[in-house]
């Protein structure tokens, strides 16, 4: 959870837009203090991120008030905070295993690339050897009509 702007002022004052706010300027008061305390003061420990899906379950679990995913991050920029997205990585990685299977398994699944000499850039067509040939479509379109 990021703070916004650490000037602005208290959710409860009348700088706060309250527009479409469920909850009172107190419980306003409170959910900053919530939000300052951390996720893992309130069940979420795997990581230190609110999410807005974090703050809306929160605010129904305290309040019994149900805000949606993007109300709950309005919620949170009218109170100075921003609502942040954690990062998916994998918990546990054998390293060695990974390179195991790299030099392993991948060497014999991998296709091995296009030979050298290969140089047209069409699949289906093979490069032309100098030109068109003579007999070919498109021979006579330089000669002028009669």
């Amino acid at each position: 959870m990021k703070k916004l702007n650490e000037s602005s002022s208290m959710p409860g004052s009348t700088n706060v837009a309250r527009e479409g706010c469920r909850l009172s300027p107190r419980c306003l008061e409170k959910l900053a203090a919530y939000l300052d305390e951390g996720p893992a003061a309130h069940g979420w420990v795997e990581d230190q991120v609110w999410t807005a899906a974090r703050v809306a379950t929160l605010i129904g679990r305290k309040f019994h008030v149900s805000y949606s995913v993007s109300g709950a991050t309005r919620l949170m920029h009218r109170l100075g905070f921003s609502p942040q997205i954690p990062v998916r990585r994998v918990a546990e990685r054998d390293e060695q295993a990974v390179t195991v299977w790299k030099e392993a398994t991948w060497a014999e699944v991998k296709e091995p690339g296009r030979p050298a000499e290969a140089t047209s850039a069409s699949r289906t067509k093979p490069g032309s050897r100098g030109g068109r040939p003579e007999d070919g479509p498109g021979a006579g379109a330089a000669a002028p009509r009669s």
